[in-house]
């Protein structure tokens, strides 16, 4: 999967649980080259998003929700993943 279709997935599956406010989706796994999960195939990813859904949430449970949503592509397409994840108001 090219790193393209690879972000375009991770969109959609954020886009469809969390109807964000604010997404950005940086793929950083060109500086993870020679890294251990990088021969693996899994990208390295900065996420931000701001959604209704993470208002009264800890963090701990936003980044929960997060990896809910991106389900099989945490264990396939995800070796490393930043979440900044944060409610609206």
């Amino acid at each position: 999967m090219s790193p393209a279709d690879r972000t375009q997935r991770l969109r959609e599956r954020l886009t469809a649980a969390f109807a964000p406010r604010e997404l950005t989706i940086v793929d950083e796994s060109h500086l993870h080259v020679g890294h251990a999960g990088a021969a693996g195939g899994g990208g390295h990813f900065r996420i931000r998003i701001v959604a209704d859904a993470f208002a009264g949430l800890p963090p701990v449970a936003r980044h929960r929700r997060v990896y809910e949503a991106l389900g099989d592509l945490m264990t396939s397409e995800v070796h490393a993943l930043s979440i900044d994840a944060r409610a609206s108001d």
